[in-house]
């Protein structure tokens, strides 16, 4: 019977490849970092090339910080590998309680509870809480994992053009009837580094009686002036009634997700979402490691401002070089080139001159609007930005030259 299947997923497979969008993985030798080793032979310790790490979500540069590293040591000696059971079994430490603790003290919310990921996060939350008489208003670029788990709901499903106030009201006064209403966005759009406008959304969401839901992972740590995220830089905490985020970005970069949120919906969720009630929870090591990211994160803002230097410098040196780049101030920074095969010949230009970054086009983006999404990192040192721009310039003169 496989030979039927075979052929078909060739064929699927085919189809991708023909169209560019075929993702290739290249293994990285050693641990994430400003550089990185990066294997070219297809095993590792062959072919090696190290180069600058400019596509990571490597924020605060701690995935390979010497602190978090010995905390995780610690948390392995003192609390095993593994839990080897679900929550409310005996997959339960003192320490997952403790960062529950810690991420709801830091974000301001009555009460936060872990996710094995992100993904499983947004999962959890839409069958949980909304159904058929309830009413889903969701940005058209959120996160995959947020559309994915409004599929799950059988709510009412309402999307509104991206940052779009005007076309959010009108969803909104068309889900008037419905017994719960939620706006749903991510609170940086990942492929723009956009920040979704939540003073304004907040202030919809109290005239037609809605709930506002942020997915926060790519602000969590490094936005705002505590690094509490988007509602901090956008004035609303304590206005959004549930977020989502991630620690595999700026908070270690290892893995785990968590909801923080009014006390009522989490203790809701510990109830009824099946991500937490059928999985795993963090591995003993990476709740430990997080923690200590907490405490550096709590205890000074060097990294923050690290990153936002790094960000300011990478952006006035791409402009000044003649790159178009999207508006903003986030560490994602889209360097724009519209057409989608001269944007994968520039990236390939960049990894042989030792830059590593990625190149985005349609279906993942607008067609014509391809980009090489450039992410800094407060682990950059100035000589490695400068040189990364450097590799802009001749890698475009280059492609350009033919």
């Amino acid at each position: 019977m496989y030979g039927d299947v075979k052929a078909q997923l060739r064929a699927e497979l085919d189809e991708i490849d023909a169209a560019g969008l075929t993702k290739r993985e290249r293994g990285i030798v050693g641990p994430q970092s400003s550089t990185v080793d990066v294997a070219s032979g297809g095993a590792a310790g062959v072919g090696l090339q190290r180069v600058l790490n400019f596509c990571a979500n490597n924020y605060l540069g701690l995935a390979d910080d010497p602190r978090i590293v010995a905390a995780a040591h610690r948390g392995l000696d003192e609390w095993g590998y593994g839990m080897a059971s679900v929550r409310f079994i005996c997959g339960t430490q003192t320490q997952h309680l403790e960062l529950e603790r810690r991420v709801s003290e830091f974000l301001g919310y009555d009460d936060t509870i872990l996710f094995s990921s992100c993904f499983d996060a947004n999962g959890g939350v839409f069958e949980t809480l909304f159904g058929p008489e309830d009413a889903i208003i969701s940005d058209a670029l959120n996160h995959a994992s947020i559309i994915d788990g409004i599929r799950l709901s059988k709510a009412r499903r309402f999307r509104y053009a991206n940052r779009d106030l005007a076309d959010l009201e009108q969803k909104l006064v068309e889900a008037s009837d419905a017994r719960r209403k939620v706006i749903v966005t991510d609170g940086v759009f990942s492929m723009d580094g956009y920040i979704a406008p939540l003073r304004e959304i907040c202030d919809l969401a109290d005239r037609y009686g809605a709930l506002v839901f942020v997915d926060d992972s790519h602000a969590v740590g490094f936005v705002g002036a505590n690094g509490r995220g988007t509602p901090e830089l956008c004035g609303v905490e304590g206005r959004v009634d549930i977020t989502t985020g991630t620690f595999g970005k700026a908070l270690g970069g290892a893995s785990g997700g968590y909801v923080a949120a009014r006390q009522e919906i989490v203790d809701l969720l510990r109830q009824r979402a099946r991500p937490y009630l059928f999985s795993n929870t963090l591995a003993p090591a990476i709740v430990a490691g997080t923690l200590e990211a907490l405490a550096l994160l709590s205890s000074s803002g060097e990294l923050r401002e690290q990153l936002q230097a790094n960000a300011a410098l990478f952006r006035s040196l791409m402009t000044e070089a003649g790159f178009e780049l999207l508006p903003g101030e986030h560490a994602i920074v889209p360097v724009m080139f519209g057409d989608a095969a001269l944007t994968a010949r520039i990236a390939d230009a960049l990894q042989t001159r030792g830059v590593y970054v990625t190149a985005f086009s349609y279906p993942v983006v607008p067609k014509g609007e391809a980009r090489i999404r450039v992410q800094l990192s407060a682990a950059h040192s100035e000589d490695e930005i400068r040189a990364c721009v450097d590799a802009f310039a001749a890698a475009r003169d280059e492609v350009a030259a033919g």
